[in-house]
């Protein structure tokens, strides 16, 4: 399906069968002192709010009824996005318009190239764009409208700006906005006593959650992209059923004050747990919330795991959104239940978990299946669930284990695609878990002691080595054969340990790309040419085809505000895995300049380090070690008049050999060269940034003779 491409002012129909759209505005990351919110207002026919509820933001992620949530942050290859879900089947008859808008809280949108607007169907397929082409000075700006037309929707490209911000904005469509500098903020309090207790803006999952971490790619037709590589756009999948049962309390709205909603983003204080002092001697050990003592058979830690990941989820907020983001889950009040029992023929079928999130009276639902250690989900078991979750009217099945899936939205199991008709599936690894506590503790922080207390206990149970968690230790029984055919020259094509090998490769940078999310608190993302990222099977084989001509396994990395992308690749026949960046040089100045401008940002880098030399209009290039050129910039200068157009830095380290393990393995050999080259090469460099326009010296000067004469003449006169 090609989208519709709006210009400002026109508008296109939705196909009747999207019920269900999120909306994206995407920009290019040219200016990082320039962040955009997108929040969304729900209209009357007047074209005004009907109450203050209808403004969905990072303060208040969704409308009262559940119908149109702000899903937050993500990144796309040439920078950043945020989203939107609407379900225009859910909207209140009173609702006319749902209008799509953004605001920056410094900066100007005129400081941000790459402005768009895109709708898509649940499956991530653009219906329309809107490239916004004209902003100026507007701090704040209405992108589209999606309104009712008839029976049917439709969507406007409008492009109108405001000078005032998101308050301003807001006003206009008759939110009430509270004096954020006049009020301290109120303390949020729950209308039911028995529910968790309120926890700080940031627990709304904001990186999408990376997060990674369903991804869809989207066509965006950004002028001057590169048409190879796929934008990714990490997207929940949030639906909603409508059940009958007694209105729930809503979840909390936006922080107020007695003067209207707060548009000010909230400040999060990053907690750390107390640290016990008392003991009466080293020996003593602490008591643990949740305790790896006793735990004994497989079937014993599979319980402990889940019952400790469920409790988790309902006891901190921040991290039970994440994990529903993860799998499309609305945002609302949990609740987890431990072995259900469901009919099923003559039997019964215990799933490990069921999840209900509800807001209102509506509410999600979704079955949920562990394995910890070495424990393999089977497809048998799956397609039972998802019959068991079909016959309930549930919204999904997820299934938990210790293997990463490939990419983030496919599923290590393949089933029959006709049982998925009404239930999605999904599936998490124990890794992905194990991160998104680590951000909400080091990144997203938490006001509650309480609370940060409990999420830094589980991190813990998670890391204990007898949890039966682990992440990707084992590039599979394939590896040897694989590696020493690599080393003999004698791997071919149609060697059928090749794809396992090839799989593992990818499921080991996903892996990657979660660490680094964790620890850097962004979204890292891994870039794949656009016909390979929907497409496992020519994923594989165009892996496969890669390690058997060059002997490599490469990957490329986008880290958000990092100087360049990170690129792997994972030598087997030279046994190193090298990995580089390429920066862009400064656009003015000498080559002599150019190059002393690198050399000063990378004075605490290894020496070993090579700097690749690449010239505007020639091929030539020069290549030198860092430690040659420290004293020596000149060596790196093809001549005197060599226009310097970038530079490539690389780090080659010994690459592991062994298929698991710590000393040795191939696994900690790429993940330990990754993470170093970041830290040492590329996190210190900052990108070139071209000085404001000068103004000639002289330009505003008043000449004093002319002045004079000027007085003189008037008083003659």
């Amino acid at each position: 399906m090609v989208a519709d491409e709006l210009a400002k002012g026109q508008n296109a129909p939705l196909p009747s069968e999207a019920l269900r759209v999120r909306v994206v505005v995407t920009w290019d990351q040219a200016d990082e002192d320039i962040d955009v919110d997108v929040s969304a207002l729900l209209l009357g026919a007047d074209g005004r709010v009907r109450s203050d509820e209808d403004f969905v933001f990072y303060n208040q992620p969704a409308s009262s009824d559940g119908a149109v949530q702000y899903l937050g942050r993500g990144t796309t290859e040439t920078g950043s996005q945020e989203s939107l879900a609407v379900d225009l089947e859910s909207l209140p008859e009173d609702v006319a318009t749902v209008a799509v808008t953004a605001s920056v809280g410094a900066g100007t949108f005129g400081g941000l190239g790459g402005l768009r607007l895109l709708v898509l169907d649940p499956a991530g397929t653009p219906l329309v764009s809107y490239a916004v082409e004209d902003a100026s000075e507007e701090t704040a700006l209405l992108f589209g409208e999606i309104y009712r037309r008839g029976e049917g929707w439709k969507v406007r490209a409008v492009g109108q700006g405001w000078s005032s911000g998101l308050a301003g904005l807001a006003q206009d469509f008759g939110v009430t906005v509270a004096d954020d500098a006049a009020d301290e903020p109120d303390a949020a309090v729950e209308q039911d006593g028995s529910a968790q207790p309120e926890v700080a803006v940031s627990d709304v999952p904001q990186e999408p959650t990376e997060a990674d971490e369903l991804v869809d790619v989207v066509e965006l037709g950004t002028e001057g992209a590169d048409d190879s590589l796929a934008v990714v756009i990490d997207l929940p999948r949030p639906k909603v059923t409508l059940v009958e049962q007694p209105a729930a309390a809503a979840p909390p709205a936006a922080t107020k004050s007695a003067k209207g909603v707060r548009t000010r983003k909230g400040a999060v204080a990053k907690v750390t747990p107390p640290a016990l002092r008392l003991a009466g001697d080293e020996s003593w050990t602490a008591a643990r919330l949740f305790s790896i003592a006793g735990v004994g058979n497989a079937d014993e830690q599979e319980k402990r795991a889940t019952s400790a990941l469920l409790a988790t989820m309902m006891g901190v907020r921040a991290f039970g959104r994440g994990i529903a983001a993860r799998v499309g889950a609305p945002a609302g009040t949990i609740e987890t239940y431990l072995e259900v029992q469901f009919p099923r023929g003559e039997g019964v079928v215990i799933p490990d978990g069921v999840i209900r999130i509800s807001r209102g009276s509506r509410m999600w639902t979704a079955l949920l299946e562990t394995k910890t250690g070495s424990g393999q989900l089977g497809r048998d078991q799956v397609e039972s669930y998802l019959d068991v979750a079909r016959h309930q009217g549930y919204d999904a099945v997820i299934t938990l284990s210790n293997e990463i899936a490939p990419a983030a939205g496919e599923h290590p199991v393949t089933v029959d695609r006709r049982k998925l008709a009404k239930v999605d599936l999904f599936h998490l690894s124990w890794a992905e878990v194990l991160h998104e506590a680590q951000m909400v503790l080091a990144h997203r922080g938490l006001e509650d002691q309480l609370q940060a207390w409990l999420l830094h206990e589980f991190v813990r149970y998670l890391q204990h080595p007898r949890s039966g968690v682990a992440g990707f230790d084992d590039m599979g029984q394939s590896w040897v054969p694989v590696r020493e055919s690599v080393a003999a020259g004698t791997l071919r094509v149609g060697d059928r340990k090749v794809p396992a090998v090839v799989d593992a490769w990818i499921r080991l940078v996903r892996q990657l790309s979660l660490r680094l999310t964790a620890e850097l608190g962004v979204n890292v993302a891994h870039v794949l040419p656009r016909k390979l990222a929907t497409d496992p099977v020519s994923r594989t084989r165009a892996g496969v085809e890669a390690l058997v001509e060059t002997g490599c396994l490469t990957a490329t990395l986008k880290v958000p505000g990092a100087a360049g992308p990170v690129h792997v690749v994972a030598d087997l026949r030279t046994g190193q895995v090298r990995v580089s960046s390429k920066v862009a040089a400064p656009q003015e100045g000498t080559g002599q300049r150019r190059i002393t401008w690198i050399l000063k940002q990378l004075k605490d880098a290894p020496d070993d380090v090579l700097i690749d030399v690449a010239f505007t209009g020639t091929s030539e290039s020069t290549c030198e070690r860092l430690r040659d050129v420290r004293d020596k910039p000149a060596a790196l200068l093809a001549s005197s008049k060599s226009e310097v157009a970038s530079f490539t830095l690389t780090r080659a380290l010994p690459l592991g050999t062994k298929r698991s393990g710590v000393r040795g393995a191939f696994i900690p050999s790429v993940v330990s060269a990754v993470e170093s080259f970041y830290t040492d090469v590329l996190q210190p460099l900052r990108p070139w940034v071209a000085r404001a326009p000068q103004m000639p010296e002289g330009a505003l000067t008043v000449e004093p003779e002319a002045e004079s004469d000027s007085a003189e003449s008037d008083a003659v006169g």
